[in-house]
């Protein structure tokens, strides 16, 4: 996390009991090329760590600062089961982050915000942690609504998440009690199996920012119909209604470079809706404009 190799530290230091072990010594020694410090008492140090955090909480001890962090990232699931991440693994706490969303349908009045810990790039393989619902999002087309979703997490490691839609005001909360309910071996799994699925979950983030794309490029697009069809030729809306077709039938699979294919052939088509628009707009003094696919904003369903 630190991007240093074992050759760029300069001193390492044994805390706690257990390694005052030869073997968990020569093991050390043998990862970092150098030999453990052997001044500092292992039992000692992990006693004087907590007297002076002890200290630092009672506000006795005020020029030493103790840093705490965060041992796994804290997100939310987005649209197409993505963990978001809001605050970063090892994070030093207190901290706050916040990020904006959107709906992910027309008229969406609700969005639910499912809150993860976890390294995974799918939300389904990291720890649920709570999940609620912010209702009375006021009717609007999908990407206009934002919604601010902050995290807090306090000096006593509490994480406080909140939703808050931007133009009612109206916002929900959520308190999740400090510690995750994970042991320090389940935290190292986890971290230990994001890095073994490395591969597979840039694949699946790939995969599903082409089916993202692909949803808002046939959602605009069927709104260009609506607003220009009665415009333009009989055989100009089968073209594109075709390219539509094939770009849905592509979505339901799992090849990304057919859904980037077929992507890229619907814009094509359509280019020659929004020509015939223009053209039309254009006798008339009007402004057909064009279609572009959803803005970037992350969107929650």
């Amino acid at each position: 996390d630190a991007g240093l190799r074992a050759s760029d530290i300069t001193e390492v230091i044994l805390v706690g009991g257990q390694t005052r072990m030869p073997k968990v010594q020569q093991a050390v020694a043998e990862f970092f090329g150098k030999e453990p410090r052997k001044d500092v008492n292992p039992d000692e140090a992990v006693a004087l760590g907590a007297a002076i955090q002890g200290g630092v909480l009672a506000g006795d001890v005020k020029d030493v600062l103790l840093l705490d962090v965060t041992p796994l990232s804290l997100g939310i699931e987005t649209l197409g089961g993505v963990f978001t991440k809001i605050i970063e693994k090892n994070t030093t706490i207190p901290t706050k982050a916040s990020q904006v969303f959107s709906t992910a349908e027309d008229n969406q009045s609700a969005v639910t915000v499912h809150v993860l810990q976890g390294e995974r790039e799918q939300a389904r393989y990291n720890k649920s942690l709570a999940k609620f619902d912010l209702s009375g999002i006021e009717p609007a087309p999908r990407g206009l609504p934002q919604v601010e979703v902050s995290f807090d997490i306090d000096a006593n490691g509490i994480l406080h998440v909140s939703a808050k839609d931007k133009k009612t005001n109206k916002e929900q909360k959520v308190e999740i009690k400090a510690g995750s309910g994970l042991s320090d071996d389940e935290i190292q799994r986890m971290v230990a199996d994001a890095e073994a699925n490395r591969e597979e979950d840039k694949k699946f983030h790939e995969l599903v920012q082409a089916r993202n794309q692909a949803d808002g490029l046939i959602h605009a697009t069927r709104s260009a119909i609506t607003e220009h069809g009665s415009k333009v030729g009989g055989d100009v809306i089968g073209k594109v209604e075709s390219a539509l077709a094939d770009l849905e039938t592509a979505m339901k699979g799992d090849d990304k470079g057919q859904i980037e294919a077929k992507t890229k052939a619907l814009e094509e088509a359509g280019q020659s809706l929004y020509a015939a628009a223009a053209a039309g707009e254009q006798q008339s003094g009007g402004n057909a404009g064009g279609a572009h696919a959803s803005s970037a904003t992350p969107t929650l369903v």
